[in-house]
């Protein structure tokens, strides 16, 4: 970065800023004699992010409108007093956070890119207030477009999208990528993190993966929103950049591909992987065979290495020498990386260096375009409070199960497997671990389980109330149809709309109505978490009943609700605790 203060032409590293007050055992911000009292980092200009920034140009203050700019800026360009474009990987606004004491119980930031992740801790201390809204300019984020949830929740599970673009963007990066290109979803990642904080998914989305890309409302820079047309069959990577598209459309596309609804999303062009890598001191990687990749440029023999900067970009880009040779094998590659990735940012070597907190934070807050929701250093460290809660070994990496595209002679293309696919897409929306949690969650378990066995009442015997809680119009008479005609649940009546609408089915039953619940159950395909022990209702002849409520995950009169306990054998995964070898 450039000099402090009015911009002083030689470099200082924030971290040499940074003094242990002996009195306090804390780190304090003490400033060379010379440096101006305003105490703010100076612009970047040729020793700056500058042309290797997101997007190539030049950092803009958020304060200024947007604007659409193409070029690169030139060495010595000073920053735009406009914001840039609202693009993938471009920015379009900045501000940051102050670095933490080495006591400090400072918030973890969680940033993560689609080649790397980094946890960067950002404390609070008052000597570095300056510092703070200088890593507060850095963030570069960009409208959600209403895809988003408006933003996650402490109460509930968090799903964040996470994007690598293969833009060619910053210095450095000639030989990478589409060189005429808008850039793709190169790499794609979902990140769930349970509503208890105990586990994590992370979800791998095959670049080519034949899917559909929905209508996606975008705005413009002068504030206007167009729609971009939807595409039928088409590449998931499609879904970034062609054709104008925003991240708001890939959230949009994962969310019709899988059923969850991201709540934020991160978005990384090549220069991430190479900043946070080399900001964290390099990332520990085993090949179990010597591997010289021409196109990626990797070239390292079999065994141990730790890598960062260009050698780390060159390891997540590499497929054509690993596995099979083909994009399935260059995810496994990069699972292994980001595991490798998280252990060394968890270790003390790192949360206790003073030093690479701050380069974190700086390589952190310039790396990365995130959605406007999550668009300062307090929103992000709130964000990040949560999802550095969950232990590594909780953490599951899997990848979407997919097969070559049937519809083509020379496979270049996969579509989902199913239905592995939809099972494992039902385990991670309904908050399922997919490692073994041992706490509170197993006795949660075992409870609804519990609620299942027993006696079960005839069909004859059930007395039901059906509401719509969500689901689709039409969908509580079809269910009082099906229960009567061909399941013989005949004393059963539709009650019209319930009064809130759920995301899930319920039944609501009173003790003495336990052993109806449980032939209902079996009858529509329920979990015993549907299963809400209460109280009965009064139906329309004046007789107890119970409450049946379909929420907005009901697929249709028939179609069990019962979500899938094991992950599909097929289904490739890895934890992120464990060491693996590239092969």
């Amino acid at each position: 970065m450039d000099a402090q203060g009015r911009g002083r032409a030689d470099d200082i590293d924030p971290a040499d800023q940074w003094v242990l007050n002996p009195n306090t055992g804390e780190y304090e911000l003490r400033l060379a004699p010379s440096a101006a009292q305003s105490s703010v980092p100076g612009p970047r200009g040729s020793g700056g992010r500058g042309a290797t920034g997101t997007g190539g140009a030049a950092r803009a203050r958020r304060t200024a409108p947007a604007r659409r700019s193409g070029a690169p800026a030139s060495d010595g360009e000073a920053p735009s007093p406009r914001r840039r474009p609202s693009a993938p990987a471009e920015a379009a606004g900045r501000r940051g956070r102050r670095p933490v004491p080495k006591k400090a119980k400072g918030k973890k930031v969680l940033l993560w890119t689609g080649g790397s992740l980094a946890f960067v801790l950002v404390g609070a201390s008052a000597t570095a207030y300056l510092y703070y809204e200088h890593l507060n300019n850095n963030i570069t984020s960009v409208s959600d477009d209403g895809a988003g949830t408006g933003g996650f929740s402490k109460d509930r599970a968090i799903n964040i999208l996470l994007v690598g673009t293969d833009k060619r963007t910053g210095k450095g990066n000639e030989g990478y990528g589409d060189k005429d290109s808008a850039g793709h979803a190169d790499t794609t990642l979902v990140l769930h993190v349970s509503k208890d904080r105990t586990n994590a998914t992370v979800l791998s989305i095959p670049r080519d993966l034949i899917t559909d890309i929905p209508d996606c409302p975008t705005t413009q820079e002068d504030g206007s929103e167009k729609v971009i047309p939807g595409k039928q069959r088409t590449r998931f990577n499609n879904s970034l950049g062609q054709e104008d598209r925003t991240p708001s459309c890939t959230m949009r596309t994962i969310t019709e591909l899988t059923g969850l609804k991201m709540d934020h999303f991160m978005v990384a062009d090549f220069n991430a992987v190479k900043t946070l890598t080399s900001a964290v001191g390099g990332v520990d990687v085993c090949l179990a065979k010597d591997i010289k990749d021409p196109d990626s440029k990797l070239d390292l023999p079999k065994g141990e290495h730790t890598i960062e900067g260009e050698e780390a970009l060159a390891f997540v880009r590499t497929r054509h020498s690993v596995g099979f040779g083909g994009d399935l094998s260059r995810i496994e590659l990069q699972q292994q990386f980001l595991g490798s990735m998280l252990r060394k940012l968890k270790s003390n070597d790192t949360l206790t260096s003073p030093s690479k907190m701050i380069k974190l934070a700086e390589a952190g807050t310039k790396a990365l375009t995130v959605d406007s929701q999550i668009s300062t250093i307090k929103k992000l460290a709130d964000l990040g409070a949560e999802l550095g809660k969950f232990d590594a070994k909780n953490l599951t990496f899997a990848t979407v199960p997919v097969v070559d595209n049937p519809a083509e002679k020379i496979k270049a293309t996969v579509v989902l497997k199913e239905p592995q696919a939809q099972q494992l897409f039902a385990m991670v929306r309904d908050d399922v671990s997919l490692t073994d949690v041992k706490q509170e969650k197993k006795k949660e378990k075992a409870a609804e389980a519990a609620r299942l066995k027993g006696t079960k009442a005839p069909a004859s015997e059930v007395r039901v109330r059906i509401l719509n809680g969500g689901a689709v119009a039409g969908s509580a008479q079809e269910t009082l149809s099906w229960l009567q005609v061909q399941e013989g649940v005949t004393k059963s009546e539709n009650a019209g709309n319930a009064e809130q609408p759920l995301a899930k089915t319920t039944l609501e039953y009173a003790p003495d109505q336990a052993a109806q619940a449980r032939r209902l159950a079996d009858i529509m395909g329920l979990s015993g978490a549907a299963l809400k022990p209460g109280e009965s209702v009064t139906n329309s002849q004046g007789v107890p009943a119970m409450t049946l409520t379909l929420g907005k995950d009901f697929k249709g009169a028939g179609v069990p609700l019962t979500t899938p306990a094991k992950v599909p054998d097929d289904v490739q995964k890895a934890t992120a605790d464990k060491v693996e070898c590239a092969k």
